[in-house]
Order: structure tokens, then C-alpha cells, then sequence
């Protein structure tokens, strides 16, 4: 009954429905209040065009298409002669999320960003997106930094890469999205006792990235896994997300997963960027972690911060395509 507890507690946390600091919740605005009639980020998935060069070149076993939830890819060209001009912009989402959202709360996608980019002179061959996790809130607790998790989030980015040509790409993510990329982009070794122990990533692909935005992460932890320990596989202590106990002015019992990211710097690309706001209601406590804060990236470029509503959790990506788009395009903040 604890565990259970606990896991559903964890899940409550980083879904935003609760906070333990008394902030409300992070409502995601409609597409009236946006301004779109009507979205041009498809829920079909990725295109024939994609699927079929993921079949052929040994792709199949990751699942990129997910076709078993609806919006659970994007991107792709619409034939062979669909030329790629700009650098390809890969977006990697949050706990529970997916790729392309479809209103139900928490799993927003990254429909705002796509819609924004597409119209501003991107097109669906230079935009990606899948989903690597259930894309279900009642499995949030049950997600962490693992080798399947890891894995995918790696070998997307590799595989969208070789399918465009492009010598660079730009990634884009959000909340868990943001340490999953990470390592996945760090490359060396990695364990994960559930799924065989040791196991390697890969080299580094910081040539093979151009600028990276992190939203909303939590790269020092989580203060609000206390609420349910390191013993919930989202807030754990080797692949979770757990802060660890400030002892003598040194941070003790960390994530090792989290230390290891903490270990080096600037290794996610050649410009480094963070969008978050000190009114987050899933990281809460104003997003410090021992003074540090969580969602700043080690030896990042710069930084977009906001302070209050709307701008929480969810809305720090939702509101922020404009600034997603300057970051990648002209490497500004503004």
C-alpha cells in the first residue's frame, strides 16, 4: 500500500496535480486563445515517405511511428524529391506527453511549436517528433532515465540525421524530455539493473547538434520526490530523478544518473538554451534545488526565465514557440 501510494503521488507531482507548495495549476490555453482556427500539426503519424526508410534501414524495433496513440510521431518528407532546406528540428517531450497533442491535459505535445515553425517557413521533412513513453498519466511514477528510454531517444535523433542528410540537427525538450536527451546525446556507458545492467549509448553527438533547448527540466532533481522518496522509479536514486541531501555544503545521494549529466558541460551542442519559469507548479519551491536553479543546463549559452502565470510547467512550452524558434534559427533570446 506505501509503494502504491508513493507512485501515485509521484505521478500527481510531475503531471502538475498537485505541488506541495500551494501553486495552481497550469492550465494549457485553447487554440482560440492562441489565435489558430485550426492546427497544422497532423496526428497522423509520420510520413509514408519516413516509415518506409525506417523499415528499410533497421528501424522498425524502436516504434517510431507509434501508431497505437494518436499523435505518436511527426515528421518526414512527402516523397523523394521532397528536398530538406533548413536544419531539422527534433523535439523531444515529457513524462506522459507525446508528440503531437490532442487537448487532453498534461499531453499537450509539441503541437504550439510545430504549428509555429510550419509557419514560419519550416516543413514537415525538416520537423520531428515521437513518442517514447506510454503517453498515459497513470504510468507516469513507473517512467525514469531507462536504457529503453535512453535508447530511443538516441537512436531518433541518429536516425533523423541519416534520413535528412543534414550535417546538423536542432533539438528541442521538455521536463524529462530534457535529461532523456541529454544522456542520449552524451553517449558513454549507462546501467539500468532492470533491463541487463551496464549497457553503452554511443559516443558524444555534440558535433552532430547545432542548439539544444531544454524547458522546464529538472537537471539537478526534483525537491518534490521527498514527498515520496527514491524508492518510485521516477524519483530514484540511480535512473530518477532525486536531489540528493545538501550535507556540510556538498549535495549527497543524488540521482546517479543526474551526476553523471552534472559531470562535464557542453556536450548537448554548440549553443545551449533553457526556457523555465520560478512559478513552475511540478518542480516547485520557485525551481531552486540547493540555491542551484534545476532546469538550468551546466555551461548553457542563455536563458529565457519567467516568473509568473501562465507560464508554469506545461505552458513554458506551450507559450514559447517564438522563442523555441529564435534560440534555433538566429541563436537569440528574446
Amino acid at each position: 500500500m506505501r509503494l502504491r501510494h508513493s507512485l501515485y503521488l509521484a505521478g500527481s507531482l510531475l503531471l502538475g496535480l498537485t505541488t506541495g507548495c500551494g501553486e495552481g495549476l497550469d492550465e494549457a490555453p485553447t487554440s482560440g486563445e492562441l489565435g489558430i482556427v485550426e492546427s497544422a500539426a497532423s496526428t497522423s503519424g509520420v510520413t509514408a515517405h519516413f516509415r518506409q526508410w525506417l523499415s528499410d534501414n533497421g528501424y522498425s524495433s524502436y516504434d517510431f511511428v507509434r501508431a497505437d496513440v494518436t499523435g505518436g510521431s511527426y515528421g518526414g518528407k512527402a516523397s523523394a524529391t521532397d528536398t530538406v532546406v533548413n536544419q531539422p528540428v527534433i523535439f523531444i517531450h515529457g513524462n506522459s506527453d507525446k508528440a503531437i497533442g490532442t487537448g487532453t491535459f498534461g499531453q499537450t505535445g509539441w503541437t504550439n511549436s510545430v504549428d509555429y515553425f510550419l509557419a514560419n517557413g519550416y516543413k514537415t521533412s525538416e520537423l520531428y517528433a515521437t513518442t517514447w513513453g506510454p503517453a498515459n498519466a497513470a504510468m507516469s511514477a513507473y517512467q525514469y532515465h531507462s536504457k529503453a528510454n535512453v535508447m530511443k531517444v538516441r537512436k531518433f535523433i541518429e536516425a533523423v540525421k541519416a534520413y535528412t542528410g543534414a550535417s546538423k540537427v536542432d533539438i528541442v525538450t521538455h521536463s524529462m524530455g530534457v535529461t532523456l536527451a541529454r544522456k542520449a546525446l552524451k553517449g558513454g556507458w549507462a546501467n539500468d539493473s532492470a533491463n541487463g545492467g551496464d549497457y553503452y549509448v554511443g559516443a558524444a553527438l555534440s558535433g552532430s547538434v547545432d542548439t539544444f533547448v531544454g524547458i522546464a527540466g529538472a537537471n539537478l532533481g526534483l525537491t518534490s520526490c521527498y514527498q515520496t522518496g527514491p524508492g518510485t522509479p521516477t524519483c530514484g536514486s540511480t535512473n530518477g530523478l532525486y536531489p540528493g541531501y545538501l550535507y556540510f555544503g556538498l549535495v549527497t545521494g543524488r540521482s546517479a544518473y543526474l551526476n553523471d549529466l552534472a559531470a562535464t558541460s557542453g556536450y548537448e551542442g554548440s549553443y545551449r538554451y533553457t526556457i523555465y519559469s520560478t512559478a513552475d507548479e511540478v518542480i516547485g519551491y520557485n525551481g531552486v534545488v540547493y540555491g542551484s536553479y534545476t532546469s538550468r543546463i551546466p555551461g548553457q549559452t542563455g536563458e529565457k526565465v519567467y516568473s509568473a502565470y501562465p507560464y508554469g510547467h506545461f505552458n513554458s512550452k506551450d507559450l514559447t514557440a517564438a522563442v523555441q524558434y529564435s534560440m534555433v534559427r538566429s541563436h537569440t533570446i528574446p
